[in-house]
């Protein structure tokens, strides 16, 4: 294991292969070149060494200097047997900690522009001629530190709408520094940067060796539609504000189906419905109609047309019974996603031929059947110049009637019109106004020869009267006429008076 993690260090350090430098009988085997790090992260300074066969190598001393005669005690940047202040800080550590493994291998972590420069190494031990001996090898190790290029690795497996998912943002290097600041952040389109809601987050610290450790973190959520092509970004911040981050685009399968059109159509109009299935990958969408109507999409006047993402329903000339649930089915993948649009088609028959109007002793009762979807209501125009009438309506189904009675005297009218509606259409009819047969004949029975009965009547008496009154005035000049008659004398005059002849007067009986 540690082999391996020794590699990958190795690998990760930009550099030249491996030199090794041998003065008298103590070799040392460095990068032949410079190696570069980058801020915050950690480099690993690859080193063994081989000491003479009568040299005991007790401990090791790391020094930063740029001195190539003589490094002092201040320049130790490492030492075994001592805790200065920067060994203190665990900075720097050997990748094995046994000095007769004769690896002399450092990591530095939480690198800085400042860890820059030459490192030189020196062996203590115990020789032949002393107990306290040492050597200093010449060959140096170089460090170059650049401002950080790496960025964080994001795990995305693959994300479906509804199923809980784990994304994993893990730091680069396997450093043993500092633990580094790990936050998630998501931009939707058009949006800033925000933190991501309803979620789980959790940082993790995985020690590989003693001196190697990964950092990463979780975010478990439940995508939805609305996360596909969202920007999710995970931003690692280590020591000395030194910060680094990687963002990466979610791609979410998932299915949305959507119907657009009007669903509500007049009668002869052309159905028109699209079903747009937004998906990622896309969807195999088809139309479909629930019931006895589903033979109505192999019909002449149907129009079907399949386009990227969506599909287009055409029925042309439509009639009422294109009413019904229509049915948009998405296959995606394994997954079947139907939704349902409900289509009414708007109708209104003309009035029935059973409908009319009726008069009996003055009252005029007019009936008015229509049917239509959605239900129609009847209007009476005539009303408005009444204010006395009833009006009974009833309905059933589809089906209306409505009937009027009111009194018509005065009424001359022969046709009486009635309006049936509904918020789509209008149908007008005048009915026609019949009279009942009684009532034709009362028109030529008493009722209607009392007045020339009057007349007659008033005509007689006064003849009657001027008879009388002939006669009685006829027969009294008769009379007057008569005592004329009766009443004649004879005057005689005499020249000589005599009492002989004395006229006597007398009436006759």
């Amino acid at each position: 294991m540690f082999v391996l993690i020794w590699a990958t260090l190795l690998f990760s350090v930009r550099g030249s292969s491996l030199k090794e430098t041998c003065k008298d009988e103590f070799c040392i085997t460095l990068s032949e070149g410079g190696i570069t790090a980058e801020a915050g992260l950690c480099a690993v300074i690859p080193c063994s060494f081989t000491a003479g066969p009568n040299f005991t190598p007790q401990n090791i001393n790391w020094y930063k200097c740029e001195s190539e005669q003589r490094c002092d005690e201040s320049d130790i940047i490492f030492h075994t047997k001592m805790n200065n202040n920067k060994n203190q800080s665990g900075r720097v550590s050997l990748l094995e900690p046994d000095v007769s493994q004769k690896n002399c291998s450092i990591i530095i972590n939480d690198l800085t522009e400042s860890d820059s420069g030459s490192y030189w190494l020196r062996v203590n031990g115990n020789s032949s001629k002393k107990t306290d001996d040492g050597f200093t090898y010449t060959p140096k190790a170089t460090v170059s530190v650049k401002d950080p290029t790496q960025k964080p690795t994001v795990m995305i497996p693959p994300l479906t709408e509804g199923q809980q998912t784990t994304l994993i943002c893990t730091a680069p290097g396997l450093c043993s520094g500092s633990r580094p600041k790990i936050t998630w952040t998501w931009r939707g389109t058009g949006e800033n940067d925000s933190h991501i809601t309803a979620n789980i987050t959790e940082f993790k610290t995985e020690n590989l060796t003693a001196v190697t450790q990964r950092h990463s973190s979780t975010l478990t959520f439940n995508p939805s539609a609305k996360h596909h092509g969202t920007k999710v970004t995970c931003k690692v911040s280590f020591t000395n504000s030194i910060t680094i981050e990687e963002t990466v685009t979610l791609n979410v399968t998932y299915m949305k189906p959507v119907i657009t059109g009007n669903t509500t159509v007049k009668e002869g109009h052309a159905l028109n419905l699209t079903c747009s299935v937004e998906s990622f990958p896309l969807s195999n969408i088809t139309w479909s109609i629930l019931g006895s109507n589903a033979n109505r999409l192999s019909e002449p006047n149907t129009d079907r047309q399949n386009n990227s993402g969506s599909a287009t329903l055409v029925i042309h000339n439509v009639t009422a019974e294109h009413s019904g649930q229509y049915i948009c089915t998405a296959q995606h993948l394994n997954r079947t996603v139907t939704v349902f649009a409900d289509v009414t088609v708007t109708w209104i028959s003309k009035v029935f031929n059973n409908s009319g109007c009726k008069v009996q002793s003055q009252v005029l009762t007019c009936v008015c059947i229509s049917e239509g979807f959605p239900l129609p209501t009847i209007k009476w125009p005539l009303l408005k110049n009444y204010t006395e009438y009833s009006v009974h309506t009833t309905m059933s189904n589809h089906t209306v009637n409505s009937t009027v009675t009111l009194s018509i005297k005065g009424h001359s009218s022969t046709t009486v019109e009635c309006v049936s509606s509904n918020e789509h259409v209008e149908a007008k009819e005048n009915l026609t106004v019949q009279t009942d047969a009684s009532e034709q004949e009362d028109q030529h029975g008493p009722s209607a020869v009392l007045p020339f009965a009057i007349v007659a009547a008033v005509s007689l008496i006064v003849n009657v009267i001027l008879i009388i009154y002939v006669l009685i005035l006829w027969n009294s000049r008769k009379k007057v006429k008569s005592n004329q008659e009766d009443r004649t004398y004879m005057s005689l005059k005499k020249t000589d008076q005599s009492p002989d002849y004395d006229v006597i007067g007398q009436p006759l009986n």
